[in-house]
């Protein structure tokens, strides 16, 4: 195995992984803590160690207007939107739930690849795969709805952040930086740390903060591993392998958070919600596949 591929397989196992597991750490903390203030403190403090980290490893600032545009934008769709929103829905929402809501992502990713003058045309097992998934969206959702499981708003919240999260990576990966990757995400975190703060204040966070053990232990576990380590991994993969292997994190994610939910926080899912779980998987399974297949020129 070449070291470029050892690299590579190295940062999606740490994806697969730490990723899989944070919906449940996420879960943990806003039980206790308001969850955008919660959010701000985790990606302020992981983006000031990863900033500390680029400096001393010789890592140059962004030089120009248009890396500064990219990484505010890529901050906002990506942190600040798609991650304070599944923050904000998981006071509510089981966080296996939240992570299958979640997957589609790979679905949206592809719908978005095909847009531009870089846009490539989707192919029949690609539309056969979007519409499988979010129908097994649809039936996830609606079984909570039913159940009155969790408010309109916390599930509505969780149809949005994928779609922020595929037009934030797309974003990125069609408009490179010169700053390295890992400066990139620094900056990324502390200027979303700052912004998610600021919706704290406003939505009257600071009058519910409260803070324990639990709270704290989510909260370092989401710095050092959810940030620092696998954020970073996925935004080098963003920009060192296709969208179609990128997206396989989508499927493999929402595995291992739905095997740690029942494990560690006693969360379960329902015959209806179990047919949602493999119909979304199929789903995006099926785009991925089709990705990986050569396609002519649109």
């Amino acid at each position: 195995m070449s070291r470029g591929s050892l690299n590579i397989g190295i940062a999606l196992l740490t994806v697969y992984l730490v990723w899989g597991s944070t919906y449940l750490a996420i879960r943990f903390g806003v039980e206790v803590t308001p969850p955008y203030l919660f959010a701000s403190l985790r990606f302020i403090a992981a983006g000031a160690i990863l900033l500390a980290f680029a400096r001393i490893t010789g890592l140059a600032w962004p030089t120009s207007r248009a890396d500064w545009r990219v990484i505010t934008i890529t901050a906002i769709l990506l942190l600040v939107g798609a991650n304070g929103l599944v923050t904000w829905s998981e006071q509510w929402v089981a966080s296996n739930q939240a992570a299958l809501m979640v997957a589609t992502s790979a679905l949206w990713m592809a719908g978005f690849g095909t847009l531009g003058a870089q846009g490539e045309r989707l192919s029949g097992l690609i539309w056969i795969g979007l519409l499988t998934g979010f129908f097994g969206v649809a039936v996830l959702m609606g079984e909570g709805l039913l159940t009155h499981s969790a408010p309109v708003g916390a599930y509505v919240a969780l149809l949005i952040s994928p779609v922020l999260w595929a037009a934030g990576s797309i974003y990125g990966r069609r408009h490179p930086q010169q700053c390295a990757p890992l400066m990139t995400a620094a900056l990324q975190m502390l200027i979303a740390g700052v912004l998610m703060a600021g919706v704290g204040v406003v939505t009257g966070e600071p009058e519910r903060w409260r803070w324990n053990g639990q709270s704290w232990a989510a909260w370092a576990y989401l710095t050092v591993f959810g940030s620092c380590i696998a954020y970073g991994a996925y935004y080098w993969l963003v920009h060192n392998v296709t969208p179609a292997l990128l997206g396989t994190y989508a499927y493999v994610n929402p595995a291992i958070a739905v095997l740690l939910g029942a494990w560690l926080g006693g969360e379960h899912l329902s015959p209806t919600q179990l047919v949602g779980t493999a119909v979304i998987l199929a789903g995006v399974v099926a785009v991925t596949l089709g990705q990986r297949r050569p396609r002519q020129s649109a």
